[in-house]
């Protein structure tokens, strides 16, 4: 930010999409790429994202994955493009950010399979390796609708103990139009991740998206 009020140059971000958000390529490389705030939000926990003011930062992340373009070579599918927040008991950093990348293939298989079947009510994902719980947005943007609004709206309990949950939202393309699925579940905390998860709860959602973007070679 001090560079971009300064001179208009938003190193070492890949843009300065002021005032609320910025966008910085990985340090692991490959399609992958990080949309931050830019004021002090600890994470999906932080209450000021559920204000009626917040900004909506999952759909400013959609908007930034051209980026992934200039790494594989070609825009990616809409279908192939995921986007996840950790819950705070599995992330590397406390200050908010969405993951903007390609989704596993396998995660790609186990959506198409059940795409069918979503609704815009959440309901558990019919996958084994994903227990995940699901839903569908309808459009072609995230401009009215907010993830975090939907998951403590929707799920019983979820506004409660929301550090725990991690989300994914997958781009989709319905038989009758654009739109997206959102997952939403609990995580472990990082030593529960070595060993066999509990029952109930999921791995994070930054577990499920793929750098190579291997799905849209």
């Amino acid at each position: 930010m001090p560079h971009w009020r300064d001179s208009q140059d938003p190193s070492p971000c890949e843009r300065v999409l002021a005032p609320d958000f910025a966008l910085l390529a990985d340090r692991k490389g490959g399609a992958h790429f990080l949309l931050i705030a830019t004021r002090t939000l600890s994470g999906i926990e932080d209450p000021d994202l559920l204000r009626a003011d917040a900004p909506n930062y999952f759909a400013a992340a959609w908007a930034a994955r051209d980026r992934l373009a200039a790494i594989i070579g070609h825009e990616p599918r809409r279908d192939a493009v995921g986007l996840a927040i950790n819950s705070a008991l599995a992330r590397g950093q406390d200050q908010l950010h969405i993951h903007i990348e390609c989704v596993q293939p396998g995660l790609h298989r186990a959506l198409q399979a059940a795409a069918g079947g979503l609704s815009d009510h959440w309901s558990r994902l019919p996958s084994a390796e994903f227990p995940y719980y699901a839903l569908r947005i309808r459009g072609p943007s995230l401009d009215n609708a907010n993830p975090f609004e939907l998951l403590v709206n929707g799920l019983p309990g979820a506004r409660q103990s929301l550090a725990a949950y991690t989300i994914v939202v997958a781009g989709a393309q319905f038989d009758d139009g654009p739109g997206f699925i959102v997952l939403a579940g609990r995580t472990p905390t990082r030593p529960g991740l070595l060993g066999p998860r509990p029952a109930g709860l999921v791995a994070p959602g930054e577990t499920l998206l793929d750098s190579t973007c291997a799905v849209d070679p």
